[in-house]
């Protein structure tokens, strides 16, 4: 099978532990690029964190940003956004104040979260990166339910960080009986993202895959979260990370070293070395 497209999530997969990409990495994302392989990030990041990663790995394609829910290649230019309206926004704040739990409403220029008594996190401040192009603010306030309602916001997506693993599954299934307009996605570390219906990671691929008429088996995946199985089980080629949970890489077609031993360099040069070029293809007539 001849790939045209490699599809790579962020945290865990691209980044190692200590927050960065390696050279190695670097230049395997190059290397596949240079083969003429589309290569594009997908991830539950806000667009500016992802679009600065981007720019590290000199990329340009469409980012499938905030579960699904926001992909663009320029902050203003989103070829598909998807909101949670500010009703439904105000009333799942109210619910989730119920438990002991971090609530931040993740827009494509900010985020704003309620202050929370957390260990060793600094919190109840105002980040301004004003020397970025692409300025990404965090607001701390009291009380979100009271910010909300006097200036309502419509986010991409909700993000939760709960203390107790039982409210996760609590909170999960009673959005669910009373939330016909957003899904609940389960990810790592206590976390679960809330999104408008329909939305996720994969039916953002899925989208940009029709815009660049690409077909589910010319697709590499490497994922390594929870978030990324049903990408890892749809893609033509899906691989785990070695730090991936068991359940992921049970559902993976291949599975590469950690992200700490640079799995996306070693799997991208261990497999697309022996794919020809995408245009050197296309002139023997054995691709469109």
């Amino acid at each position: 099978m001849i790939y045209k497209m490699l599809a790579l999530n962020i945290e865990g997969t691209l980044l190692q532990d200590n927050g960065r990409i390696s050279r190695a990495t670097k230049e395997a994302i190059e290397y596949a690029g240079g083969k003429g392989i589309a290569v594009t990030l997908i991830t539950s990041k806000n667009f500016a964190s992802a679009h600065r990663i981007a720019k590290m790995l000199k990329l340009n394609s469409s980012l499938i940003t905030h579960q699904g829910a926001y992909i663009a290649s320029e902050l203003d230019k989103p070829i598909f956004v998807r909101r949670i309206s500010e009703e439904v926004t105000h009333d799942l704040v109210r619910f989730l104040e119920g438990f002991q739990a971090q609530v931040r409403l993740v827009s494509e220029r900010f985020t704003l979260s309620n202050k929370v008594r957390q260990p060793n996190r600094l919190i109840g401040r105002v980040i301004y990166q004003t020397s970025n192009p692409f300025s990404y603010a965090e607001q701390y306030v009291d009380s979100l339910s009271e910010k909300l309602d006097q200036a309502p916001l419509s986010p991409p997506k909700i993000e939760v960080t709960f203390f107790n693993e039982q409210d996760i599954q609590d909170a999960k299934k009673a959005i669910s009986n009373m939330f016909d307009e957003v899904d609940c996605i389960v990810c790592e570390n206590g976390k679960l993202d809330i999104v408008p219906a329909g939305i996720s990671k994969l039916r953002g691929l899925l989208y940009v895959c029709d815009r660049m008429n690409i077909r589910c088996e010319e697709v590499v995946v490497i994922g390594s979260g929870l978030d990324d199985l049903p990408l890892i089980e749809w893609a033509g080629l899906g691989v785990a990370m070695g730090n991936a949970p068991a359940t992921v890489k049970n559902a993976s077609d291949w599975v590469t070293r950690s992200n700490n031993e640079n799995g996306v360099s070693y799997m991208v040069k261990e497999h697309f070395r022996k794919q020809q070029p995408i245009e050197f293809l296309k002139k023997l007539k054995l691709l469109k």
